[in-house]
């Protein structure tokens, strides 16, 4: 949805400009006309009339297929009709004048409406274009036979200076003028970001008070069906059936997963248990998530020690839930083995899940971790909450696939976020 979304936005921008393209050519057109007809019959000066309105016939061609034929939005598209449009200007200036020829300074409209609609390599190419041409135009050129009340003389000193003066002016336009946009682009992707954020977070606060309501009204049955279980299990017909104590021992056990996982998702969600933090050390905590999925997990996962040291640390219960539900992802993605890499990386942590199963769709991998994308393919709400642990830590998570097949997401988070404050 976000992305159809911004196709269409950068499509109707693109539109847009097309439009302002159209229209300040239809003013060219009128411009030079008007220009044209003034100069030939108003000041008596003899220009060369068809070649002239024919240039204008092209202007006028390019603009009705423009129109007509549909859009040209695309970067190659719009740096060709504005090439035609410098070339037309170019033909008009070689008939009156070259580069004496005053209107020759409109070469710097085309620079900049390029630096402001084409990307780096466009703008630059404009540049270099248009320098050349106003340096050919003053080199060779159809004169200008002005009446002698108005004729003059340039000199070569002074065109020189002037086609310096020119190509100065239109780099400096192109390279301020570029940055500028980088900056308003730059600005626009991180309010957006920021928007997508608060959207994102706005979802959890309505999936933490889901998660609360859920617990409130799961606890009590969930508690229940453990103290009746403890019952039966003191009863003679099942302590003396070593099937039926070994049944209500496994009930006892998933219920006790189901409340743990449970809380797992009020410390995702945000929700504040009252629990007492638990002092412990990064590679005690990741055996422990590692030895505590694997007592129930279907696949083998191995835990890669990469450590240098052991630093001690605060357990987080969010963390831990979040590797558990990406290796509870990478087993719906039909991995046969799970790997739980760790290392330090300077002052961040490092830890990378790897599966040999299907992997990701690769037109989803842009949207791994995002809300409202809960399908197999993309991880659904574990990679999401996984995502939302991790920036609440200060970090970030990414993933890929493998070039031997099947895939591969790394948290990195600073050591600092759960670090003791003693150890530092």
């Amino acid at each position: 949805m976000t992305r159809s979304i911004a196709f269409r936005s950068g499509a109707d921008a693109g539109s847009r400009n097309q439009r302002l393209l159209v229209q300040l050519r239809w003013i060219a057109v009128a411009g030079q006309l008007a220009a044209i007809l003034a100069v030939h019959f108003g000041l008596g000066i003899r220009l060369p009339l068809q070649p002239m309105l024919a240039t204008l016939g092209v202007l006028v061609a390019l603009n009705l297929f423009t129109l007509f034929r549909g859009r040209l939005t695309s970067n190659p598209q719009m740096f060709a009709a504005m090439l035609v449009d410098v070339a037309a200007l170019t033909t008009q200036l070689y008939l009156a004048g070259g580069s004496t020829n005053p209107f020759a300074t409109l070469y710097l409209l085309q620079v900049v409406i390029g630096a402001v609609l084409l990307p780096t390599w466009g703008s630059w190419a404009l540049v270099a274009i248009t320098s050349v041409a106003f340096a050919v135009l003053g080199v060779t050129h159809r004169p200008l036979p002005l009446p002698r009340a108005l004729a003059s003389e340039l000199s070569p000193a002074f065109l020189m200076a002037s086609w310096f003066n020119f190509t100065l002016a239109s780099i400096l336009l192109v390279a301020f003028v570029t940055r500028m946009a980088r900056n308003v682009r730059a600005r626009d992707a991180h309010l957006a970001a920021i928007r997508q954020r608060a959207a994102e977070e706005d979802h959890i606060v309505r999936m933490g008070l889901l998660a609360s309501g859920a617990a409130h009204e799961l606890g009590t049955p969930l508690a229940s069906l453990s103290v009746a279980l403890g019952d039966w299990r003191q009863e003679p017909a099942i302590g003396g059936s070593p099937r039926l104590a070994a049944e209500v021992d496994e009930m006892r056990n998933e219920i006790a997963r189901c409340k743990k996982i449970l809380s797992g998702v009020l410390f995702a969600a945000g929700e504040v248990t009252g629990e007492a933090p638990v002092r412990t050390s990064i590679r005690r905590f990741l055996q422990g998530v590692v030895a505590d999925w694997s007592a129930s997990g279907p696949v083998p996962l191995t835990f890669e020690n990469r450590l240098s040291s052991d630093r001690p640390i605060v357990a987080d219960r969010a963390l831990a839930q979040a590797l558990t539900n990406l290796f509870d992802n990478a087993v719906e993605a039909g991995a046969g083995t799970i790997t739980l890499a760790a290392v330090m990386d300077g002052p961040i942590l490092v830890l990378a899940v790897r599966d040999n199963g299907r992997g990701f769709r690769e037109d989803l991998l842009a949207t791994v971790g995002q809300p409202y994308r809960s399908s197999k393919e993309t991880g659904g709400l574990g990679l999401f909450l996984a995502t939302n642990v991790l920036r609440t830590l200060g970090g970030a998570l990414e993933a890929h696939n493998r070039v031997s097949g099947g895939a591969e997401v790394t948290l990195s988070l600073p050591i600092a976020s759960l670090a003791l404050e003693e150890s530092e």
